[in-house]
């Protein structure tokens, strides 16, 4: 049986990425590895094992493009609207808060944060699906 452990995504400024990803998620650094040309830092937060894997190419001076094929990222947290407070209190730009309905029942609330590069986030209830 295959376990998720890691998701890289390409930094451009690992200072700021660093930063944000520690002050949205309070995700902490496991590892670092700096190789001649390149660095892979590995993040996590104390509840999950899981692991943000950033890339930093030190040659790289232009943004990443996206491209139309990439999702998100998402994390769960009990009290939304404080989050949400939280984020616009740190200025990092929060999205509206949503409700996501099907049937006429709430499926989740969320709302969408982007890091540094553009690579959305979704923060969600705790509840239902999402614990």
């Amino acid at each position: 049986m295959a376990k998720p452990v890691h998701s890289m995504i390409r930094v451009l400024n690992e200072a700021r990425s660093l930063d944000f990803y520690q002050r949205a998620f309070g995700l902490e650094v496991t590892d670092h590895l700096k190789f001649s040309d390149f660095a892979l830092i590995y993040l996590r937060h104390p509840s999950s094992p899981f692991e943000v894997e950033l890339t930093v190419n030190f040659d790289r001076k232009e943004p990443y493009a996206l491209g139309d094929g990439y999702g998100h990222l998402a994390v769960v947290v009990d009290d939304l609207d404080a989050e949400h407070a939280r984020f616009e209190r740190e200025k990092l730009a929060p999205g509206p808060l949503r409700d996501f309905k099907h049937g006429g029942r709430t499926l989740a609330r969320f709302f969408f944060v982007s890091d540094p590069d553009g690579y959305k986030i979704e923060v969600i209830q705790r509840g239902g699906r999402f614990n």
